[in-house]
């Protein structure tokens, strides 16, 4: 017997840098260690699937970082001090702090549900007004802002380098969102460190007078207080390469010239109608919105099928096909789980078998390659089901030939063991391992398809039960009109000799009813 080929050692990761705009190799600053900064959210809504795009990408990587054994300390950040925030403060008649609190909490049970990792700080804005005050104070020693009747703007005349992380011309420098026109500004481009407070909103003492900080300097201060001015990565949403990014670059090295980040990273749009989704423009769905319908894999399942540079195509029908694959992962999973499970106590001493190892070394190296190039997680997570339910059917078949033998060969169990460690932990360093048990989550996945359905698993069962009877006493056409409501609401009857089944249009079957 020939020897099993061994795997291939872990191949050096290559992330695309949105400032030199190609892929380049990782190599961190400090041997074994990262440090990355992704830009959080401005807690005065419930977040919606744009938000867990950035969110679910970066966890991805937060993952595999650790899977290669770095020591990785993520900083993500809360925005809880912001126009949009005191002006739905004032609408709901609470303070900014209450509002901004709740819709934190809010952010991270949605995190919760989508299994992204906590990071290892999540600062808040207003708990850093003192390094913030501090950033603008060497800002303006070093002649590159400006203060105007309490409120300070940077001068991009005054930084060469302005522009360099986006590629604009200046000239067709637009504001941002964010921004409002101010005659008073040297360049129209100059934008704000700090703003005069106005009448009725929160502000801090500083030594231009009453105020709070301007939108970019805070990631600027904290990304500085907790990562030091030259670390490895920064990221999120390809929208905050300007202004956002772009003006964070010229603060850190207007301050500190020595400030860097190795490798800016950025993810693409969820978008509706060819449109980025977006709270601003009223065109979106929150993560509860998703949740509520589909199994929270199945949205981040859908959010990983599209590399995390691309935009996402939002439609029921590609959440639909995400739910599908979700459930055949799980179920291939569940099988394997059940097959093994009479086994698990036993102490077998044959190895896995060649061509079965050669089998998982070739799925991990080639894993390890996708995920090495730029995290290209688009074309690997069925590839390596396909193989898993093969080999079921090839069970199946063995024990068709055995059937006098009550346990399946050594071998075979050994092989079967491998290709299950194999998926599991592939599938967990992707974050698409259910939290609770596999037979529950099957369960969650068929729940949530019926609800979309409008039906119960109950209900279905007594109009399957209705239609038997009808067929029975040959009353067709009621038969026919039952399949015909079930078929509109995408539920699809098979009729076997054992019973009546039933599946979802288009996707796999989710349940076997047996009458």
């Amino acid at each position: 017997m020939a020897e099993s080929a061994t795997p291939t050692s872990t191949p050096k990761l290559e992330l695309f840098n949105s400032m030199t705009k190609k892929k380049e190799l990782f190599e961190p600053l400090v041997e074994g260690k990262v440090r990355m900064y992704v830009c959080g959210v401005t807690p005065y809504d419930f977040s919606h699937i744009g938000h867990a795009r950035a969110y679910v990408a970066f966890d991805v990587l937060y993952r595999y970082l650790k899977f290669l054994g770095y020591e990785v300390e993520y900083v993500r950040n809360f925005t809880d001090i912001d126009d949009k925030i005191i002006k739905r403060a004032n609408e709901a008649g609470e303070t900014v702090t209450s509002l901004s609190s709740r819709f934190i909490n809010e952010f991270l049970l949605d995190m919760a549900q989508l299994q992204c990792l906590p990071p290892t700080c999540e600062p808040r804005v207003t708990d850093h007004i003192e390094h913030i005050i501090e950033l603008i104070t060497k800002i303006m020693e070093n002649g590159k802002a400006y203060a105007m009747e309490g409120d300070v703007y940077f001068s991009v005349d005054s930084f060469p380098e302005y522009l360099s992380l986006s590629g604009r011309k200046l000239d067709h420098n637009l504001a941002g969102s964010r921004v409002a026109v101010d005659t008073r500004k040297r360049n129209p481009a100059d934008f704000a460190l700090w703003k005069a407070a106005k009448e009725g909103e929160p502000f801090w003492d500083s030594p231009w007078g009453r105020g709070r900080p301007g939108w970019h300097i805070e990631c600027s201060a904290m990304s500085a207080h907790y990562l030091g001015h030259v670390f490895d990565i920064h990221g999120g949403g390809k929208d905050l390469i300007f202004p956002h990014h772009e003006n964070e670059l010229a603060q850190s090295r207007a301050a500190y010239p020595q400030s860097e980040v190795k490798c800016w990273m950025h993810n693409g749009f969820v978008n509706k109608d060819d449109q980025k989704m977006s709270k601003s423009d009223k065109n979106f769905f929150t993560i509860r919105d998703i949740i509520d319908l589909y199994h929270p894999m199945a949205l981040r399942f859908f959010l990983m099928r599209t590399h995390y540079r691309g935009d996402v195509n939002h439609s029921d029908k590609a959440l639909e096909i995400a739910s599908d694959r979700v459930y055949y992962i799980y179920q291939t999973l569940y099988d394997c789980e059940e097959v093994l499970s009479q086994y698990r106590g036993e102490n077998i001493s044959v190895p896995v078998p060649v061509e079965e190892q050669d089998m998982v070394n070739k799925h991990h190296s080639e894993f390890l390659e996708s995920m090495a190039d730029d995290l290209r997680t688009t074309d690997k997570l069925q590839q390596k089901l396909e193989q898993q339910k093969k080999k079921q059917q090839q069970q199946k078949q063995q024990k068709q030939k055995q059937q006098q033998a009550q346990k399946q060969p050594e071998e075979y169990i050994q092989a079967m063991f491998a290709l299950e460690t194999e998926i599991k932990n592939k599938i967990s360093i992707l974050g698409l391992m259910p939290p609770s048990s596999l037979a529950e989550a099957l369960k969650q996945l068929k729940d949530k398809a019926l609800k979309r359905a409008g039906l119960t698993e109950e209900l279905l069962q007594e109009q399957i039960e209705q239609r038997t009877a009808a067929r029975k006493n040959k009353q067709f056409d009621v038969s026919d009109q039952i399949r015909k409501q079930l078929g509109s609401k995408g539920i699809a009857l098979m009729d076997e000799p054992t019973g009546t089944g039933f599946k979802f249009t288009g996707q796999l079957k989710l349940a076997f009813l047996v009458v």
